[in-house]
């Protein structure tokens, strides 16, 4: 079961180079569900580097040798992109304090990182406190990760960019036996929310599934054999999420084969009409006959930020 998600964004202006901001198809390939499972963080941002709004992609990941944070500019046209990789081993040896550049369309662009007190949840690949990443172009921090800000800015003497980059999507991938946790900002103004996703597959019982946010059960899905595929809308601080969740591979595959896929969207359900102009974009028929892709989570086109949990079940 091969997912292929596209994303979209109109919140940012357009440098007038390159096609409209920002249209990006994932392609990286997901971890294999093996022995050496891989769990993956990887944020898109919209940034303003060397003088054009581009897509970086921030990638945490970490299996049982190695732990590692990839940075990856594209280029202005999207045709390929600049990577920087950084080691983020455990061993006493290595400089958890460091600094690299590389160029990206013939301009040099620098990243700095402090990651010597840097604290992870749960064994994931992702820091939550206690560090900080920073991308410089043209003398300005255009990305800044983490929480020691302070700390960035004193070490580089460099000015933060006039306008602050754009989270586009943050995408998950995560190994468990039927509970998956990971955490989401739908407010930027409050913390970020804890999500739980359980599951009741095996055994002689109906399956179900539970999503919880804070605690809260928000939605229960009995019969999940029938319902493996749905989407519905919650309230998290009294602001709209949408839900949207595939988990065929979890019922009907060889268990581990395929992940089960989860969308969280911060915004409104779509009235019919807009739903109905959204899923007729680029209809080949005369009467604009085609499937709407407002169910399907394989063309699913948010245009704001969301989370993309990928849930691989292990045996």
């Amino acid at each position: 079961m091969a997912f292929h998600l596209t994303f979209r964004s109109q919140s940012v202006p357009n440098s007038g180079q390159g096609p409209p901001l920002v249209e990006r198809i994932s392609e990286e390939p997901l971890p294999l569900p093996n022995k050496s499972a891989q769990s993956t963080v990887t944020c898109i941002y919209q940034v303003n580097v060397a003088g054009c709004w581009r897509n970086v992609s921030v990638l945490w990941c970490k299996n049982l040798m190695n732990h590692t944070l990839n940075l990856k500019v594209d280029s202005t046209g999207g045709e390929f992109s600049y990577t920087c990789k950084i080691d983020v081993k455990p061993w006493y040896f290595w400089n958890k304090k460091g600094y690299k550049s590389f160029e990206v369309d013939g301009h040099q662009v620098e990243v700095y990182w402090d990651l010597r007190s840097a604290r992870f949840s749960g064994g994931g690949p992702e820091p939550i406190s206690d560090y900080y990443v920073a991308m410089v172009s043209e003398e300005e921090v255009v990305l800044l990760l983490g929480d020691y800000k302070k700390k960035a800015y004193k070490r580089m003497k460099m000015r933060p960019s006039i306008v602050e980059a754009v989270l586009l999507v943050k995408r998950e991938s995560v190994f468990a036996k039927k509970s998956f946790a990971t955490k989401a900002r739908f407010d930027e103004k409050r913390k970020e929310n804890e999500i739980v996703v359980e599951s009741s597959t095996y055994g002689n019982k109906e399956p179900e599934m539970w999503i919880s946010i804070d605690g809260i059960v928000l939605i229960h899905v009995k019969n999940l054999q029938w319902k493996f595929r749905g989407n519905q809308t919650v309230m998290v601080n009294k602001q709209p999420v949408q839900v949207f969740w595939d988990v065929h591979d979890w019922l009907f595959s060889v268990p581990g084969s395929g992940p089960g896929l989860f969308i969280f969207k911060p915004g409104p359900v779509e009235a019919d009409s807009e739903r109905e102009e959204r899923g007729n974009e680029g209809c080949d028929s005369d009467n604009g006959s085609c499937a709407s892709g407002y169910y399907s989570t394989l063309s699913y086109a948010p245009s704001e930020s969301c989370l993309v949990l990928y849930a691989y079940k292990l045996e």
